[in-house]
């Protein structure tokens, strides 16, 4: 089985972040970068699956400009055995990505794709579908639990009110959650050799995928600063000041 797994390039998810001043995005000058957490579960799951001997290779890819071999190459050092850096924009669209990813398969014909539900930067969640429905293969996202029986991949996703476990027929498309698993810290030695590994390159134009843009943003700021909260020294009192803040008259 050869598995795809798409890694993106996203400010660090520990790094305080900071509005660009013209309002336009995120500021990603001298900001620490890595790979999007989801997309690192993703990646897991694939690997630990050639570990198994369900999978025999895992291709992982990244579409953007050369800064993303970055993150490439730390997929190589968790176990990738294959890497491919697709040139391009680093804002794509959710839809751009989703038919770069389709040539991909068409190219490579993986068995399974296997995504983060959302890169941390935009929140889309959208790829995994567009990628589905354009492929049009089964897929099954924010999955939690992953195995296979047979030609099926078994996901296990959180829904309202309990667990949902869905079959999905291979080739097929499986977007994770949080919850998958806990991705592993390359070693020193992997680092070293992924430094050394070759990374194929293509671009958007190899692939005859359109960047053509269908959004645009209009502003980014940040969130309106909380007020303090107000201590109170009995229920009375929290009720009056409830009234007073609703304008209830009592």
């Amino acid at each position: 089985m050869k598995v795809l797994v798409a890694v993106k390039r996203v400010v660090d998810a520990y790094v305080k972040i900071r509005v660009a001043s013209d309002g336009s995005g995120v500021e990603t000058a001298n900001t620490k970068m890595s790979m999007n957490p989801f997309d690192e579960i993703a990646l897991e799951a694939a690997i630990r699956m050639v570990e198994s001997g369900q999978a025999s290779e895992v291709i992982a890819v990244s579409i953007g400009p050369e800064a993303v071999q970055e993150q490439l190459r730390t997929a190589l050092a968790m176990g990738a055995q294959r890497a491919i850096h697709v040139d391009g924009p680093s804002d794509l669209e959710p839809l751009a990505v989703a038919k770069t990813l389709k040539a991909l398969c068409d190219r490579e014909a993986p068995d399974l794709v296997i995504l983060g539900k959302q890169a941390i930067d935009d929140d889309s969640n959208q790829t995994g579908q567009m990628l589905g429905a354009l492929q049009g293969w089964g897929q099954a996202t924010s999955v939690s639990a992953l195995e296979f029986d047979g030609g099926k991949a078994i996901a296990t996703r959180e829904i309202d009110g309990g667990l949902e476990r869905l079959a999905v027929k291979l080739p097929g498309i499986i977007s994770v959650d949080l919850r998958l698993n806990d991705p592993r810290h390359p070693k020193l030695p992997d680092i070293m050799k992924a430094k050394r590994a070759p990374i194929e390159a293509l671009t958007l134009d190899d692939l005859s995928v359109s960047t053509e843009r269908r959004l645009d943003v209009l502003e980014v700021r940040e969130p309106p600063v909380r007020t303090p909260g107000v201590k109170v020294n009995s229920v009375s009192e929290l009720i009056a000041k409830l009234r007073d803040e609703a304008g209830v008259m009592p």
